[in-house]
């Protein structure tokens, strides 16, 4: 596994947002090669956003893996390519794949997007709010009111559309997976806008586990640290990408492929049927007080 490290550490190098896998120096390793399913979500169907590639894509080809069909939401054209191939993915490991391009910082079409998917996968067991952006700031004086707007359209706003148009779909027994960050826990001085709407998650997860519970609906989050992405060339000057990840006590950024069994974990009732309101923070080896 090509992993950035310290040891290893990648080229400087940046894309125009959003990022593509393609264009990575090391691609990510988020194929799930090694993977082997036991029929966890069998017959399931799963709707994950910003499942094009990234974490998203890692889950949605372990839940294909596992016998959930899944659909995938993602932002733009520039992303055609990654959706194609994580939709070919999917179907290699014998499942339907429901590819859906919308833009998720307006509401009308995260309502949209779970028609959809509802739609053409037959029903909706699980929802995955995995899309996310964020543009690093020196200062807070640089972080101007139409930026911080439309983080928290993506990150928080998203989750709150698309969790409460999935209400009509999500039967007793279903799950809600919800990705926050290490930022969301302990905060970062240059994505101030970010780790506030990551900080947000954490709350809504534990607000919709308790509201959700007569219904017999999980709700849950996943709480990576620093993880190899399209975002992050996209996203920070060449200098840091060229040392990403190597602030984490494993002195390197996870891989999307390390990630994803967090969410099969959380989706599948036989490991997870007592957990709701739980946060799993796969974040190299960093411990937090409190």
């Amino acid at each position: 596994m090509s992993t950035p490290s310290e040891q290893n550490p990648p080229p400087p190098q940046q894309q125009r947002a959003p990022g593509t896998t393609s264009a990575m120096d090391p691609t990510p390793q988020d194929e799930m090669r090694d993977y082997l399913g036991s029929g966890l979500l069998e017959g399931r169907r799963a709707l994950i956003t910003g499942g094009d590639s990234g974490i998203g894509r890692a889950v949605a080809i372990a839940f294909a893996k596992e016998g959930a069909d899944v659909a995938i939401a993602y932002l733009s054209e520039r992303e055609d390519e990654d959706a194609a191939h994580t939709a070919r993915l999917v179907e290699r490991a014998g499942r339907i794949c429901v590819v859906l391009r919308a833009d998720l910082s307006v509401e009308l079409n995260c309502r949209d997007v779970v028609a959809r998917a509802a739609r053409d996968l037959g029903g909706l067991d699980i929802l995955v709010n995995n899309c996310g952006t964020q543009n690093p700031v020196d200062d807070l004086e640089q972080l101007d009111s139409e930026q911080w707007e439309y983080t928290f359209r993506v990150n928080i706003h998203s989750f709150f559309w698309t969790t409460k148009a999935a209400l009509a779909h999500l039967p007793s027994g279903g799950s809600v997976i919800n990705t926050s960050s290490i930022n969301g826990l302990r905060g970062n001085k240059t994505l101030i806008d970010y780790s506030a709407t990551k900080g947000a998650i954490l709350a809504l997860t534990y607000s919709l586990a308790q509201s959700f519970q007569e219904r017999g609906i999980r709700v849950n989050c996943v709480a990576p640290g620093p993880v190899w992405t399209p975002l992050i060339p996209a996203t920070f000057p060449p200098e840091k990408v060229a040392t990403f990840g190597q602030q984490a006590p494993m002195g390197r950024a996870a891989q999307p492929d390390e990630i994803a069994p967090s969410y099969v974990f959380f989706a599948s009732n036989r490991l997870s049927g007592y957990y709701s309101g739980e946060v799993l923070a796969p974040i190299g080896g960093e411990t937090l007080p409190g």
